[in-house]
């Protein structure tokens, strides 16, 4: 009889051990999830509290976050032109993937927002997109006359280019949340980030986005384009059935505070394995 009994729990402990095993052997491991928050535009730059906060509540996840400096920064405003901005997020990303990131967001907030769209439509290493306050709309300066200062800018700009003159430094004007600000930079750097046909400008790139990477935008109810923000790019985006549009209350810089946690929702649905 105890012979019996014994070759009975045996065969369920074998029993279990196989199934345990088996789950074990087919489960997917979890992601090791990585994000790159691209800054505003000067006087905006990486050290800024509301990417601070923001920062801490990725990492409170145990993410990986990262806040690089990027060439539109206050202390590189405006450092070489568009395509070199679109090689740096690319080393950004390659740096967390050889920290052992598996899913990688790219997400952006005013001007990163435009940067991060740009980044994925030329086929940039990322999973999802998480897009907070969009800012820098080169193709409202030829809608708007508010924006008259930087228009001639970029005509001076052409002009330039046209006349073999493109590689020379000189001053242009920029308008960022309303006010005017120089712009020193060579004439075909500065068209790459501000001429309309550009891929700076967020109506571009939208549709050129891939339709295997969700988007997540969110925008404040006071910032200037809270209510153009659907027409302007979010509309043009490819149908993705995790891609969100988030309003909240607040303006430009609240954003990133008030839509941290429903980020960290978000992303956790956006890149399940």
């Amino acid at each position: 009889m105890q012979r019996r009994l014994f070759s009975a729990l045996a065969l369920s402990t074998l029993a279990l051990a196989a199934t345990f095993g088996s789950s074990a052997i087919h489960a997917q491991p979890a992601p090791r999830i990585a994000v790159v928050l691209l800054h505003g535009k000067a006087p905006g730059q990486n050290t800024a509290p509301h990417y601070t906060a923001f920062k801490a509540t990725l990492e409170r996840e145990g993410w990986l976050v990262l806040v690089p400096d990027m060439p539109w920064s206050r202390g590189r405003f405006l450092d070489g032109n568009w395509d070199k901005a679109m090689a740096e997020i690319g080393g950004h990303v390659k740096a967390l993937r050889d920290q052992g990131a598996t899913k990688i967001v790219v997400a952006g907030h005013s001007l990163g927002v435009p940067g991060a769209l740009s980044y994925a439509a030329r086929g940039g290493d990322t999973n999802a997109l998480v897009l907070l306050a969009p800012g820098h709309v080169p193709k409202t300066f030829y809608e708007v006359s508010s924006n008259t200062t930087v228009r001639e800018s970029v005509d001076e700009a052409r002009a330039l280019v046209a006349a073999g003159k493109g590689d020379e430094r000189n001053r242009f004007k920029d308008i960022n949340q309303g006010a005017v600000q120089p712009v020193v930079a060579t004439a075909k750097d500065f068209l790459s980030y501000y001429d309309p046909t550009s891929d700076a400008e967020m109506g571009n790139t939208a549709p050129r986005v891939p339709a295997t990477v969700p988007v997540f935008t969110a925008v404040g109810a006071n910032d200037p384009i809270f209510k153009r923000v659907r027409e302007y790019y979010v509309d043009k985006l490819p149908a993705n059935p995790k891609t969100t549009l988030l309003e909240v209350s607040g303006g430009h810089l609240d954003t990133p505070r008030l839509a941290a946690d429903d980020v960290v929702k978000w992303i956790k649905t956006a890149v399940a394995p």
